[in-house]
């Protein structure tokens, strides 16, 4: 399009830290490293050159005191970097990459290039949504991540503990840390923005914290792997839950003070967590029997009701973005200045569509209108022909300006934001939420993939007691309603609103789905049917975690 410059800027942090593009969490892990390092500071290093997988296996072959057997075995070496160490670009073709290496402790991040290891801001996303988390978790569970992925690393000597026992990879990637001649915090000071929706970074928290108390129990892979599931899939429910939060503040001109730090009622230690949010986000979630083609509709359904929302969300996002663009210019004139958080949130900004700020916005934006229809072109027949049916439309300067970058930009950023929540909900893939058949144009629905079902399942069993976590029974019955309660998952209902109107259909489809459900729990090994009593149908913890007294000395808990 004909628009360029500042005009075409899209992106802000007062919505999302993420740029909508697909997503990888093993590059978000990476780039979330130096964040828990340095406290929210980017990292500054210096390395020689950009590394490739010949790189990795030349280093490993040199080392002969420590890579024994190695030399014998470059093919074998070779193949084990690819496959298990090394996150990859273009896997397999003649411009294959390295990104980094696996990220399976803090200091990998030292070995990115930078160019391939893009995460799109969804590390900061993650990072500033834990800062904020209530009640003491955003600084519990940053301590939590960064003592366990710096595992055997000391911050004052910047030496490794060798009598730490970690896996072979682990082991492997401590061994190159030599590589990196400097190592420091970034002088570019951090934006720390609260997240739009405070519960959801709550909730996080909480299950960031309950996962890693499986530490002495689970692989430290294995665990790596359920972290990089667990994240993306609570980036994926934010950004759902933004699809219908944004559009309806835009649409009052105002933010609400229930999504505040002190208004929020999402309480994760609670068994209602979501109750009193008047945003919560429903998804009726399909477990997967073929035969059941009616639930498959239903999921289909839930999905499409949020897809739908994207275009409005996609032009509240600009009206925030532009909003804050004025709001920084009465500020540098000024006649306005910042909260005392020390920034213009959402909320504040909203405040700028009021009546009392006509005159303010009319000014500001009949400059950038103009400016806008002078660089696209000088003569009436030179504009873009979206350009011109919004100039004939005769709204206001503020909403012109919006209905045309709407008109030009929308469609593209509508399909961008597609597909990051695609990659964030690991469409058909086990650690999914979202499946889509191969086919052009199909469309999508809500599912509930083995792994990820596994995931959840490790955080369901635990409860805390006495400031330990524990793990115990649950009964399905109990396990349905955590799912609901804590994720919106409906999988043997419909949402509130839709069971009066739920058609005989409708709970044969969801009746079979919990059988779905129950099989599944099954086949991952966390249920066996006793009995056709409802109430004694249990599903048991995989690892028994019992209480012994706070945590220990490394701030596990024990």
């Amino acid at each position: 399009m004909s628009i360029k410059g500042k005009d075409k800027e899209y992106k802000t942090s007062k919505v999302s830290y993420v740029d909508f593009k697909h997503i990888e969490m093993d590059r978000v892990l990476t780039m979330l490293f130096p964040l828990l390092k340095f406290g929210g500071y980017g990292s500054r290093f210096v390395r020689g050159k950009i590394l490739t997988v010949d790189d990795f296996l030349e280093e490993f072959i040199e080392r002969k005191d420590w890579f024994k057997g190695f030399e014998e075995n470059k093919s074998v070496i070779a193949k084990w970097l690819e496959t298990d160490l090394l996150d990859l670009v273009n896997r397999g073709k003649a411009d294959q990459a390295v990104a980094a290496p696996r990220p399976l402790h803090g200091n990998t991040y030292k070995f990115r290039n930078s160019k391939f290891a893009r995460d799109y801001g969804a590390s900061e996303q993650i990072y500033w949504m834990l800062f904020y988390a209530r009640t003491g978790k955003g600084q519990a569970v940053r301590d939590a991540l960064k003592r366990f992925f710096f595992t055997g690393y000391d911050f004052h000597t910047h030496k490794y503990d060798a009598g730490i026992a970690v896996d072979v990879e682990t082991q492997a990637l401590l061994r190159l840390d030599h590589q990196v001649t400097q190592d420091t915090k970034s002088s570019d000071e951090p934006e720390r923005i609260q997240p739009l929706c405070i519960g959801r970074a709550d909730i996080m928290a909480d299950d960031i914290l309950r996962l890693l108390a499986y530490e002495p129990y689970i692989p430290r892979s294995v665990l790596v792997d359920y972290l990089k599931t667990l994240m993306a899939f609570h980036l994926a429910l934010y950004h759902l839950k933004l699809l219908q939060l944004l559009p309806q503040l835009v649409k009052q001109r105002s933010g609400n003070e229930l999504c505040t730090i002190k208004g929020c009622p999402i309480n994760p230690s609670l068994d209602n967590a979501l109750e009193g949010c008047p945003y919560r986000v429903a998804l009726v979630v399909d477990m997967g029997d073929v035969n059941n083609l009616h639930m498959a509709e239903l999921a289909r359904k839930s999905a499409d009701r949020l897809y739908r929302q994207i275009p409005a969300f996609v032009q509240a996002n600009f009206v925030v973005k532009k909003l804050d663009e004025m709001a920084n210019n009465l500020k540098s004139q000024g006649k306005m200045s910042f909260p005392s958080y020390g920034y213009f949130a959402v909320s504040d900004l909203l405040n700028l569509l009021k009546p009392q700020f006509d005159m303010e916005r009319k000014a500001y934006f009949s400059m950038r209108l103009a400016k806008m229809i002078d660089e696209a072109g000088n003569n009436p027949g030179d504009l873009d022909p979206e350009i011109q049916s919004v100039l004939n439309m005769q709204l206001t300067e503020f909403d012109t300006f919006i209905e045309i970058l709407n008109a030009c930009f929308g469609k593209s950023k509508q399909n961008m934001l597609v597909k990051c929540l695609d990659s964030l909900m690991n469409k058909n893939l086990p650690t999914g939420l979202l499946a889509q058949s191969r086919v052009k144009g199909s469309p999508r629905r809500f599912v509930l993939g083995s792994k990820l079902l596994e995931v959840l399942l490790q955080v369901a069993v635990l409860s805390q007691d006495s400031g330990c976590f524990v793990t115990r029974e649950v009964r399905v019955e109990e396990l349905l309603d955590f799912l609901r309660n804590r994720y919106g998952f409906y999988i043997d209902r419909l949402p509130e609103g839709g069971q009066g109107n739920s058609s005989i259909l409708d709970r044969r489809a969801l009746r079979l789905n919990l059988g779905a459900f129950k099989r599944r729990l099954h086949e991952i090994g966390f249920y066996e049917d006793l009995s056709d009593a409802y109430v004694t149908q249990k599903v048991s913890p995989r690892y028994t975690i019992e209480k012994k007294g706070g945590t220990d000395k490394n701030g596990r808990y024990a």
